[in-house]
């Protein structure tokens, strides 16, 4: 009997690639495909493989996503005296209106801490080269079907959408409200100074987590006076325990843990986020949840452990600043570095000319060592005085205050 062989699928990245372009969690395709989250996370990471009916069921999801969406029909019917068109190829269809305008999605509060890519094509088609914006559709093509938005449109995109959840995100890490709003503007005012790099980036979100990320774990926080005393904890006592025990985690366990448990990245994705090796990454992880299971038994679950994180960053009131701020103070941070940059350049080029002006144009010999003469006669002190020239002594200081009365030559 000969054996079928199996359906077959594309690579994991062109899976994770199909449902984030129609902006499906990995909950909602494992519900269609009648599995759970961490099987779907595996199939995308390429740690396993489906098999069986799941495959086709898997299979059938996947051709689902990338079989054209047909132009919905009008209820009118066609208008008397409309010209049919010739045919059916020819006739470009109607984009979507959501993707010519910058989504407004806000995160379900079941996924607070993940954020997933649907801006990812608005962000990259913001960039569009100039010379191929002017060139104009090509034959056949809508003028409408190609989204364009400016920078600033792209970013206030990008920002509405991951902040809200990266602040969640953040918070988690520090355990520090101000810190994580600081980290995460910190991170959007970079992205925006290098935005053309950013939007044209693989993962943009991403890129602005692994920033507030790295931003957020710097060491030398602790040396700011208003970060030595602890901020307020959480008011449940359930969540005062999580979020201590948490923050006990070594840093870079604790950012493992919450890329893979709380964002829900896979583990190739997680190491490099974290910039180290599978294993290593692996290794963290499993460090972590069993420190964590240690003090909290009932949190050993995977799943229960991303319930319970995304529920106390859920209960804190987090908000980021507006996209306007956040550009404007970007604009303002790279103009007072730009002056700081010309201003030390003013001073190293005042002090190189004063040294130039200063310094000896000719060369000088040293002045050579004194040496001993010899042959000079050593200095002779007066020897003693005579008994003449004793009484001429007493009688010069007898008679030097008043003087002789008269001075009359003596008779010989």
């Amino acid at each position: 009997m000969k054996q079928s062989p199996d359906t077959p699928l594309p690579s994991p990245e062109e899976r994770r690639r199909l449902r984030e372009a129609q902006s499906l969690t990995q909950a909602q395709l494992a519900a269609k495909v009648g599995v759970s989250r961490e099987t779907v996370r595996s199939w995308e990471t390429g740690r396993t493989t489906p098999r069986g009916r799941k495959r086709e069921a898997y299979a059938r999801a996947l051709d689902a996503l990338t079989a054209p969406q047909p132009p919905a029909p009008d209820p009118a019917g066609p208008k008397p005296g409309a010209p049919k068109p010739a045919a059916p190829e020819t006739a470009a269809p109607k984009p979507a209106a959501p993707e010519t305008e910058p989504p407004a999605v806000k995160p379900p509060a079941e996924a607070s801490l993940r954020q997933e890519q649907p801006v990812r094509v608005p962000v990259g088609a913001a960039l569009i080269p100039l010379s191929t914006a002017d060139e104009g559709p090509a034959d056949g093509e809508d003028p409408a079907a190609t989204p364009v938005l400016t920078p600033s449109q792209a970013f206030d995109a990008l920002y509405a959408f991951c902040a809200p959840a990266l602040v969640r995100q953040t918070y988690l890490l520090t355990g520090r409200r101000e810190l994580a709003r600081e980290a995460v503007e910190r991170a959007f005012q970079l992205a925006w100074q290098r935005w053309p790099e950013v939007a044209v980036d693989r993962d943009p979100g991403g890129w602005v987590r692994a920033t507030a990320y790295e931003y957020a774990l710097s060491p030398w926080h602790r040396l700011r006076p208003r970060h030595r005393h602890p901020e307020p904890p959480p008011a449940d006592a359930a969540d005062r325990v999580l979020l201590d025990a948490f923050l006990k985690l070594p840093p870079a366990h604790r950012r493992t843990l919450l890329l893979y448990d709380g964002v829900g990245l896979g583990l190739p994705e997680t190491a490099a986020e974290t910039e180290a090796s599978t294993p290593a990454a692996a290794n963290r992880l499993l460090h972590a949840r069993k420190a964590i299971a240690a003090r909290l038994p009932e949190l050993a679950a995977p799943e229960e452990l991303h319930r319970r994180l995304t529920a106390l960053a859920s209960g804190e009131r987090l908000r980021a600043a507006r996209p306007p701020t956040v550009r404007t103070g970007s604009e303002q941070r790279a103009r007072q570095w730009t002056r700081a940059a010309v201003a030390f350049t003013v001073v190293i080029i005042s002090a190189t000319a004063l040294t130039l002006r200063d310094a000896q144009d000719h060369y000088e010999p040293p002045v050579a060592p004194g040496a001993t003469v010899q042959g000079v006669p050593p200095k002779v002190a007066p020897g003693p005085l005579s008994r003449q020239e004793l009484e001429l002594r007493a009688k010069l200081r007898a008679e030097l205050l008043n003087g002789p009365e008269r001075l009359m030559p003596d008779d010989h």
